[in-house]
Parts: C-alpha cells; structure tokens; sequence
C-alpha cells in the first residue's frame, strides 16, 4: 500500500510537471533573436538573444502586459535595434501601442532598448537608485523614479513594483500583475535548470537570500514568475535560487 501512495504522488508531479512545461504555451517566433510566449490573454514573455563574446549566444527574458490596446513593458532586449522589432511586432501583429516601461535594474539586458523607447515618446518608470546608476555610467536614465514601491495602473488594472533589497544587483526590483498572479522577478531568480547565481560582480551575497526571503514571503499567491533568463515556472523558481545561496 506504501509503494502504491508513493507511485501515485510520483505519477501526479509528473503529470503536473507536463501541464505546466513550456510546450504547452504557445510561442511565436519573430525572427532569430526575438520570440513571444503567449502566458495569457493578456500577458507575453519576449524573449531576445544576443551574442556575446564573453559568454557566447544567451537569451533573456521580458515582459508584457496588455489592456484595451495599451501595453506595458517590463526590461528590453539588450540593443535598440532589437526593442524597435519588439515594438514594432506589438504594434504591426498585435495592434498595441506601448504606453509605459519598467527595467528590472541598471544592466543592459533590462534596458538595452530605453534610448528606443525615449524616441517614441514612451514614458519609463524605475528604481531611484536604477536611476542613479544609470546617471553614473552614462546610460540612458528612466524618466520617473520611485523608492521602495510603485503602483502604475494600465486600465485600471494595478501593476506593483516593489525594491526588496539587494539581491543580482543591488538595484533589482520586483513586478507583480495581480490580475495576472504573475511575478516578474527578474535576474534575482534563477531558473529551476541554474547551477549557479550566475553574474553577481553588481550584487550583494550578504543581502540576497534576505530580499528572496522577502519576495517568497510577500507573494504566495504567484502562480507564474518570470525570471530575468531561461525558463519560467512557478514559486518553485524562488526556492530553487534561495537554495542555491545555500551552497
């Protein structure tokens, strides 16, 4: 009777596993660095891919969220040219004009692209200390900067953003849909195929497992998150990371 229960728990993660596997959302290819994830009726992952010399061909993720024909965006590809199909993709095949944009930190794969989006007039919003970094290395700056958290409406529908702590970098914020009960969590996650935290030169080890602690804490109900590279899941991506700082 055991091996039976333990076959039958076995047999339910699995088949929940191929539920919530990524072949089973539908993905729009746009051309050879720039894919769609369609999650629901109102949100996309963009997903870009940029060559470097350093770390060779990786992607990295974004999001959107749209109402009534409007559409936030949450980080860039890493390059203008790259965001201007993003957007054109959004406007051309989806008829959506892009309303607001939100980077998850100062690196270039969340706001590669802002210099773009400032050109068509789009307004930006980010973390004071994103914006201060930003000042500091002469990149482009978002234009309106917020302190510890952020409410932005797109029809009436909340988008909250949320700084944390310091965790990948020690600007890194959160974006949650509650709508949605989408977390995009940004570089802080990793996904559940990570070996490792990755790039931390910018962040603060002593701070992060604090902040992924906070972010567990304060969204139980996330039913998918989003993280800044690889694949999306569910909070199991928060205590994948979390066990990572662990070793």
């Amino acid at each position: 009777m055991k091996q039976k229960k333990i076959f039958l728990i076995l047999l339910f993660s699995a088949i929940s596993l191929v539920v919530f596997s990524q072949p089973s959302f539908e993905k729009i290819i746009v051309s050879t660095d720039l894919e769609f994830i369609k999650l629901t009726e109102n949100t996309y992952i963009h997903v870009s891919y940029f060559d470097s010399p350093e770390y060779g061909k990786f992607s990295s993720n974004g999001l959107v969220y749209i109402q009534n024909k409007k559409a936030f965006l949450f980080d860039t590809p890493m390059s203008d040219s790259v965001t201007r199909k993003l957007v054109s993709w959004l406007e051309d095949s989806l008829q959506v004009s892009v309303v607001g944009f939100v980077p998850n930190h100062w690196h270039n794969d969340c706001m590669g692209g802002l210099t773009y989006l400032q050109s068509k007039g789009i307004k930006s919003w980010a973390n004071q200390m994103t914006i201060d970094k930003a000042t500091v290395e002469k990149l482009p700056v978002p234009d309106v900067g917020f302190a510890d958290s952020l409410t932005l409406y797109l029809d009436n529908n909340e988008i909250k953003c949320y700084y944390f702590g310091a965790a990948h970098s020690t600007d890194n914020i959160v974006v949650w849909i509650p709508s949605e009960r989408i977390l995009f969590a940004g570089c802080m996650a990793k996904d559940v195929y990570s070996k490792s935290l990755g790039n931390t030169v910018d962040g603060d080890l002593n701070e992060y497992p604090k902040t992924i602690q906070k972010v567990i804490a304060h969204f139980p109900n996330a039913q998918i998150v989003i993280p800044g590279h690889g694949f999306f899941g569910g909070k199991e991506l928060l205590k994948h990371t979390q066990k990572l700082l662990e070793k």
